[in-house]
């Protein structure tokens, strides 16, 4: 009789062990499977804090420009029309960066802060060629928030991006993404080449143009400067000029109003290699120089012009002028990447072009940069 109930106690230990140990497994699976979900949780919320804080710090910074310029109606009346367009707050001097294409024409500038406060803008500088301008208010250092302006050449392809501005006029609209591309080349509406945008997904929309493309710092790596879009609404192809350009260009744009540009004065195209075979060309691809600026660098250096017509195919060819292939060594195979080169140095720097004098013999020729005569 007692043997019996002490092996009943034991297996009613046994079970009791069982249950316990069941619910500390239990328990602990429990356990880690909140602690997964809440690791993933505040990864989530990191990111989520990161856009947070930068905006809360960035926004301040960002002003809205509303333009008043002046067109014809179809009577030939002069009337009023209105545009608006975002920029970023460069310094405690009350400059501000925009695109040149927000108040391009305009008669009127009005900037709004984040506070709502109103300030007559005053043009300073323009740069069509890469679509920038800065402006200026005369309001107090104490309501102006300064945005850093960071390294563009240190981005990369799937970093996060974040763009603030004022899309169809809504202030203070935030939107996020990543750089898709580096490296982009855009035309400016006056035909010149905008080198290394940015591309990114993050939402651009009219209204946005101006406005900082920002790190996940908060510093301001790229200007939002236009979108690829059917519809002339965001599809997450938006470009941005590289805040390294305007940082080169800001400094002109304050002290003489424009930047200055070298220049080589001559027109050039493309030497293709169809062309280059029918003419009978020494060499098959290069910039042509179709014409020549008397007086100019290229004129007093000896380039030559075009100076027959030549039908080729369905086209008028301008030949006889030199085909420049080469600048200080450096490779020229197209009129973009000779422009492209001359864009990269200053008026006065000497350039040794090698070219193929009518497209048959090859030769040196020294040409000194000059400043660009500005547009009127």
């Amino acid at each position: 009789m007692t043997c019996w109930v002490g092996k009943a106690q034991i297996k009613t230990t046994e079970r009791k062990m069982k249950v316990r140990f069941t619910r500390v497994v239990f328990i602990i699976l429990l356990v880690g499977l909140l602690m997964a979900q809440m690791s993933i949780g505040m990864a989530g919320t990191e990111d989520e804090q990161n856009n947070i804080d930068i905006y809360r710090a960035a926004a301040p910074g960002v002003v809205n420009i509303t333009t008043i310029s002046v067109e014809r109606d179809f009577f030939f009346n002069i009337v009023p029309r209105q545009g608006a367009g975002s920029g970023s707050m460069i310094n405690q001097d009350g400059y501000i960066l925009t695109n040149y294409h927000v108040i391009q024409e305009a008669r009127r500038l009005e900037v709004t802060l984040a506070d709502g406060s109103k300030w007559e803008g005053k043009l300073i500088g323009t740069d069509p060629d890469n679509d920038l301008a800065v402006i200026k208010i005369d309001a107090p250092a104490s309501k102006l928030t300064v945005i850093p302006v960071g390294d563009s050449d240190q981005l990369l392809v799937g970093q996060k991006v974040l763009a603030i501005g004022n899309p169809f006029g809504l202030g203070q609209t935030l939107t996020t993404g990543v750089i898709s591309s580096l490296g982009r080349t855009l035309r400016a509406d006056n035909g010149t080449l905008i080198e290394d945008i940015i591309q990114t997904d993050a939402s651009i929309n009219p209204g946005n143009s101006g406005g900082p493309l920002l790190d996940s710092s908060g510093n301001l790596v790229g200007v939002n400067t236009a979108i690829f879009s059917p519809t002339g609404a965001s599809v997450g192809i938006g470009f941005a000029v590289p805040a390294n350009t305007a940082k080169l260009i800001i400094p002109e744009l304050i002290a003489r109003g424009y930047y200055a540009y070298p220049w080589i004065g001559a027109s050039v195209t493309n030497l293709l290699p169809g062309d280059a075979k029918a003419l009978d060309f020494a060499v098959d691809r290069g910039a042509l120089i179709v014409e020549i600026v008397r007086g100019g660098p290229a004129h007093r250096a000896g380039l030559q012009g075009g100076n027959q017509r030549v039908r080729l195919g369905n086209r008028i060819v301008i030949v006889g002028g030199d085909v420049v292939v080469g600048v200080d060594g450096k490779p020229v195979d197209s009129a973009d990447g000779l422009i492209r080169i001359i864009r990269e140095k200053r008026p006065g720097d000497l350039l040794n072009l090698d070219v193929y004098r009518g497209g048959l013999y090859r030769q040196e020729v020294l040409v000194r940069l000059e400043e660009r005569p500005r547009r009127r």
